[in-house]
């Protein structure tokens, strides 16, 4: 293909959606970083949104490797006192203040955009201005299992209800080169345990048929095999960074060439 050795082009990268899943994403950094791949424009959807986060902020792959590392599932969620979810992810936002600082999409190394759902109408809302931590909580709010997050007279939830791979905000960006991953077209459900794993369960099955839609569009789609992973066990993460390294590496080697 030697889509990379052509007239430089400016690359945007789509981090998709995927709850655990998304420590794949950081495995899909290093190799980009090996590659000598620079990403002009970031996006993301859900957990993707979180990790682009710390892109756009000039994180190293290094560090949010050692970030995500030491993350457990109660560090970035806790039990809701609302009757529109089970648990709060503020804790997330405080997560990324305490390591990002106040963050501004303005303030960011390089363009970003984080994808969420208007509940109340159903639209898809690009989170591209303002402060990024509540940008990130309501891409990532899981509908029934997070509460919905207030932002600009909205009320927001998971972005990956309407596009879970965030292609269309680094289209508007002007990127030329669009690499996508798509954490969830080789996971295979599990027979759920509890309550959140039948909800994720049941959101991956309404997600899944609406992400074709925009990979097709991508000029770059990575796909790790995570079909053996836990979207809940954050035990899995240095695993599933190896194989997001590993998916990369041999999709990005053959574009190189």
């Amino acid at each position: 293909m030697g889509i990379f050795k052509k007239r430089k082009k400016s690359i945007g990268l789509a981090l998709g959606g995927g709850a655990v899943l998304g420590a794949a994403h950081i495995g899909v950094l290093r190799a980009l970083k090996e590659h000598d791949i620079t990403v002009d424009f970031v996006s993301g959807t859900s957990i993707g949104a979180f990790v682009a986060a710390f892109v756009a902020a000039g994180k190293t792959w290094e560090e949010i490797e050692e970030i995500a590392k030491e993350l457990k599932w109660l560090d970035i969620s806790g039990i809701s006192l609302s009757q529109m979810g089970l648990l709060s992810n503020k804790k997330m936002g405080k997560l990324l203040k305490e390591t990002l600082g106040d963050i501004t999409f303005e303030k960011a190394n390089i363009p970003a955009a984080m994808i969420a759902t208007d509940i109340v109408n159903g639209e898809k809302v690009i989170l591209k201005e303002g402060d990024m931590a509540s940008a990130v909580m309501a891409s990532t709010c899981i509908p029934g299992i997070f509460e919905p997050v207030k932002r600009e007279g909205r009320l927001l939830v998971d972005g990956g209800v309407l596009e879970n791979v965030p292609i269309t905000p680094l289209q508007d960006f002007g990127a030329e080169r669009i690499i996508a991953v798509d954490l969830i077209s080789h996971h295979h459900v599990k027979e759920p345990d509890n309550i959140v794993e039948v909800l994720l369960n049941t959101f991956d099955f309404m997600i899944t048929n609406a992400s074709k839609t925009y990979t097709d569009q991508a000029h770059i789609l990575l796909t790790p095999d995570l079909s053996g992973a836990s979207r809940v066990d954050t035990d899995q993460t240095p695993e599933l960074i190896e194989i997001g390294y590993e998916a990369a590496q041999r999709v990005l080697s053959d574009a190189s060439r």
